[in-house]
This record gives structure tokens, C-alpha cells and sequence, in this order.
């Protein structure tokens, strides 16, 4: 391991949790791949390894959609860690998605 790849491991924030995301999205729009998009980028950024994301398109799956009370699209479910948590509408903003998830912003 590099001296680089060293100080990126020491200094990435330990977290002991498993995030479980649900992205509720609507088909293979552009506002649905830019939310997939986003979530993932910050998934790996700040959670790598410790995070499960499902993404349910509300079109094939609508039972799931009325079952989690989901009525806009998109909307990112987080279950675990408790509380749970729901982002709705445009998750570009990378300071809102990590506050909604419960992370810092450092």
C-alpha cells in the first residue's frame, strides 16, 4: 500500500453502521438516473462497503411504492441506522443528501 492510499484510509471517517437505502425512482428518466447517479456517488464517497441501496422503479413495482407510502418520485428511504429517514424530490444537492442520511458534511 502507498503512502496515498495509507493517508486516504486513516483519514476517511470510520463508520460502524450499515446503511439499508431504498431509491424510489420513475423508469429510466433523466431525473431518475441523476438521483441514482447522486446517491450512489455519495454512498461510495463517504460509506464505502457499508451500505446496501436497492433501487425500485415505482412503474414495475407499485405495490412496494403504496406499501412504504411513497408518493413522489424520487424518494430515498434510509431504514438503517434508525431513525429512519425520506428525502424527496431533487437529491443533486450533495450537503442535503449527506444531512438527510445523517452524515457530517466534513
Amino acid at each position: 500500500m502507498g503512502a496515498r492510499e495509507l493517508f486516504e484510509q486513516l483519514t476517511r471517517p470510520a463508520v460502524a453502521e450499515r446503511y439499508v437505502l431504498r431509491l424510489f425512482v420513475t423508469g429510466m428518466s433523466p431525473r431518475s438516473t441523476a438521483a441514482v447517479a447522486a446517491v450512489k456517488h455519495v454512498c461510495e464517497e463517504h460509506l464505502p462497503g457499508s451500505y446496501e441501496l436497492e433501487v425500485v422503479d415505482l412503474y414495475r413495482s407499485p405495490e412496494l411504492a403504496r406499501r412504504e407510502q411513497v408518493v413522489a418520485a424520487p424518494t430515498l428511504v434510509k431504514s438503517e441506522p434508525a431513525p429512519e429517514r425520506r428525502l424527496i424530490g431533487n437529491l443533486s444537492d450533495h450537503l442535503r443528501l449527506l444531512r438527510g442520511l445523517g452524515l457530517s458534511a466534513a
